[in-house]
């Protein structure tokens, strides 16, 4: 049986890659929220620094809580700990987006995954890698609209979150993009069903990853911290992959 401090030890000899954008007043976010705002409340001449942040919940690099969009679903404080610590799996579909924006991850694109690398092990965490992040720090480039207002974004399909939650278990699910839904299924809607849909199934995601190609399709483990905000809908969050 391997110990704490074994287990220690091994990951004190991973490769750590921060998944998670630096934020600050001109980050990408959601239109309807406000951007991040920071001030001074002491400096150095007072004796200590202290800031003032103030941002929504759902900014930067974030974590979704099903209460985000499901009334009764589980606050932030609510999610299991050891939901935070997961076998990572990064399905690339980096090409298939550089030549449609609007491309669907689709059940297709999890089964040659699969067929690959083998199957997704349950509560593990399924990234999906569209390198939408290299679009960052540009409001324009990362909502990407077109002439009639409507965002060209990729995105999950219903039949991938379904199968991946009902067929794999997964844990948890993350995009490098805003949103779950691509930009042209919202405008079809009118509204995120597929998120909805996966926040109603209890589980969490992470939005607006970074640097997913920096890390293998297979082998690692995501790391999710965030403060321990007492009743939330969601929190920017750290997020870090450890490759062996």
């Amino acid at each position: 049986m391997v110990t704490l401090r074994e287990a220690f030890e091994r990951f004190k000899k991973a490769k750590v890659v921060d998944l998670t954008h630096s934020i600050n007043e001109n980050s990408p976010h959601f239109p309807a929220l406000p951007p991040l705002e920071k001030k001074d409340v002491f400096t150095l001449k007072d004796g200590f620094h202290v800031q003032q942040f103030s941002f929504v919940g759902q900014y930067g690099t974030h974590i979704d809580a099903p209460i985000h969009f499901v009334a009764g679903g589980k606050w932030l404080d609510e999610l299991p700990l050891d939901n935070l610590f997961l076998p990572l799996y990064v399905i690339d579909l980096s090409q298939e987006v550089a030549k449609n924006p609007n491309y669907e991850l689709k059940i297709a694109d999890i089964l040659a995954f699969e067929e690959k690398y083998g199957e997704i092990e349950p509560n593990a965490f399924v990234a999906f890698r569209s390198d939408w992040s290299k679009r960052w720090p540009s409001q324009e480039q990362f909502r990407n609209l077109n002439s009639k207002g409507e965002q060209e974004t990729p995105g999950w399909s219903f039949e991938a979150l379904e199968f991946l939650i009902k067929e794999r278990q997964v844990a948890a699910v993350g995009h490098e993009t805003l949103d779950t839904d691509s930009g042209q299924t919202v405008a079809k809607n009118g509204a995120l069903l597929n998120e909805y849909y996966l926040l109603e199934q209890g589980i969490y995601q992470i939005e607006v990853l970074a640097h997913l190609d920096q890390v293998p399709s297979t082998g690692s483990f995501i790391h999710i911290s965030y403060p321990h905000f007492e009743r939330a809908t969601g929190s920017p969050a750290r997020v870090l992959a450890y490759i062996n």
